[in-house]
């Protein structure tokens, strides 16, 4: 079979050029397939969404030649602070108080504006001769045979591959056309997304405020600004973004409180609906998931980016030894290989934040004590903090090389 590139990546978001920069600097071709045009995706309006990288996912971006560009834009987060209380009457006495002082590498990860990330990925991939970008363009057959994979475009047009990557999304065409099912829910929940300008710094501190409706996040971003990522109930999500802009802020000051001072909106607003979605399988015959497309998870942790990322080291780091090797990179021994390193974790963190929605995301007193109870006792015991913070940095587990900041 002769093939028109070595991997195949459907999905342009942040997950998919971030491993096509990894698999062509070990000199494979990579075709990088989104259905957005260029100038969308490039676009700084075109999401409202930050992130919050763990120390792991910059390391990587780094070892990609990426972090430079991004890191003037990123605010480091120092601290963490977790609550729990109702609107408008403060938060518990009872919390956790995370420091970055508290462990070696240095600050737990950043937070990064979406347009700053996505701008320093599309840069970097229209430098790299070996990325073709195929933008503007949709797959809508993939047929699988024993050496490789063909894939069909509307209009016609095909692609010969050793191997797919489906980095498309919870709603992945890709793992549908391989057969893979999915697992998940609907949280009934609605996340309210936005930038707030403040009066007062924020010296690096995020915030986490579980109320019964939801978790509201105040994670700061560069400058007196902070990013909110603020779950409410699906119909009440609806009701607070059609108000205008200050009614909309008139509902937030009670739950974000006042220790910022005056609050102002600082861009768009969006919704995201909420959801739990799991693949069955992270691989087919010639297919490989990952991100949203293999694990979809609340935002409760704010983990779902660095979970893809985690994704994206161990698949190129397999694909790198098996090409050293000699392997065929498609294959399913080495395709295996990726969902035994990645299928656990994905499946522990998307349980994780499952299961804390559902205990803070709800006013019932037990339920309330329990919670309380329990943070305060975390935050007695620094063994305790320290793990949580090496969990949050991703600095736990077998680390693939890229997120140790080495190269493949």
């Amino acid at each position: 079979m002769d093939f028109d590139t070595d991997i195949a990546i459907v999905g342009g978001g942040l997950n998919g050029p971030t491993l096509a920069l990894a698999l062509a600097q070990i000199g494979l071709r990579v075709a990088l397939i989104d259905r957005l045009l260029a100038a969308t995706r490039e676009d700084a309006a075109f999401d409202g969404r930050s992130y919050a990288l763990a120390l792991t996912s910059t390391r990587m971006l780094g070892a990609l030649g990426i972090w430079e560009g991004v890191k003037p834009h990123a605010q480091p987060m120092l601290e963490i602070k977790v609550t729990d209380g109702r609107a408008g009457e403060g938060p518990s006495p009872f919390f956790m108080h995370f420091d970055h002082a508290e462990i070696e590498e240095g600050p737990m990860g950043h937070m990064v504006e979406d347009r700053h990330l996505r701008r320093a990925l599309a840069e970097a991939v229209s430098a790299e001769a070996r990325i073709t970008r195929l933008d503007g363009e949709t797959v809508i057959a993939q047929d699988a045979a024993p050496a490789g994979v063909t894939l069909t475009f509307e209009g016609g047009k095909t692609l010969r591959t050793r191997l797919v990557v489906g980095a498309d999304g919870r709603a992945s065409g890709t793992a549908t056309r391989a057969g893979i099912k999915r697992i998940g829910w609907d949280y009934a929940q609605t996340a309210l997304v936005c930038a707030i300008a403040h009066e007062k710094p924020h010296h690096g501190v995020a915030h986490q405020f579980f109320m019964p409706p939801g978790p509201l996040a105040i994670l700061p971003l560069t400058e007196n600004r902070s990013s909110i990522v603020w779950s409410e109930t699906a119909a009440n999500a609806a009701h607070i973004h059609a108000l205008p802009d200050e009614g909309y802020l008139d509902v937030l000051r009670p739950r974000f409180g006042d220790f910022l001072g005056e609050i102002s909106l600082a861009g768009a607003r969006y919704t995201y609906p909420l959801s739990l979605s799991l693949a069955h399988s992270m691989v087919a015959p010639r297919v490989a998931l990952l991100g949203d497309a293999a694990h979809g998870v609340h935002p409760i942790a704010g983990q779902g980016l660095n979970a893809g990322m985690r994704d994206v080291a161990a698949l190129a780091e397999v694909i790198a030894d098996a090409q050293r090797r000699g392997q065929d990179v498609g294959s399913t021994t080495v395709l295996e290989q990726y969902q035994l390193w990645r299928r656990f974790d994905n499946t522990a963190l998307a349980l994780a934040t499952d299961s804390f929605n559902r205990l803070f995301s709800n006013d019932n007193p037990l339920l309330r004590l329990a919670r309380d109870v329990g943070m305060a006792a975390i935050n007695a015991l620094p063994d305790a903090r320290r793990g949580f913070m090496r969990e949050a940095a991703g600095l736990t587990g077998t680390l693939p090389r890229l997120m140790q900041g080495k190269t493949l």
